[in-house]
């Protein structure tokens, strides 16, 4: 997410409304893990977590590198930098007024 257009936000918006989503996330908060351990915690069907974690991946806030057999997925926390960056952004905006 190196420039912020509306679509990237979206899509980005889009992967972090789906719950599952977002417990995979919560899993990788610590560090990274492998599939197996994710979907014992989430207690979800590995086809599931994998789906969801190429989702993820395929959007760039997460990554993963091989290591031996093993896939270990992390957080790309340059993106939720720039995420966290763009929200701040919003709330400083002064000129343009919204009502909730």
């Amino acid at each position: 997410m190196k420039s912020v257009d509306n679509k990237s936000v979206l899509s980005l918006l889009k992967a972090l409304g789906n719950p599952i989503r977002l417990d995979i996330i919560n899993c990788l908060i610590p560090g990274e893990s492998c599939v197996c351990r994710i979907f014992e915690q989430l207690e979800l069907p590995q086809n599931l977590v994998s789906h969801h974690l190429a989702v993820l991946r395929e959007i760039g806030l997460i990554t993963a590198r091989k290591e031996g057999k093993w896939v270990l997925y992390s957080l790309n926390r340059s993106c939720f930098v720039q995420l966290k960056n763009l929200f701040e952004s919003f709330s400083l905006a002064k000129n343009k007024k919204f009502k909730c």
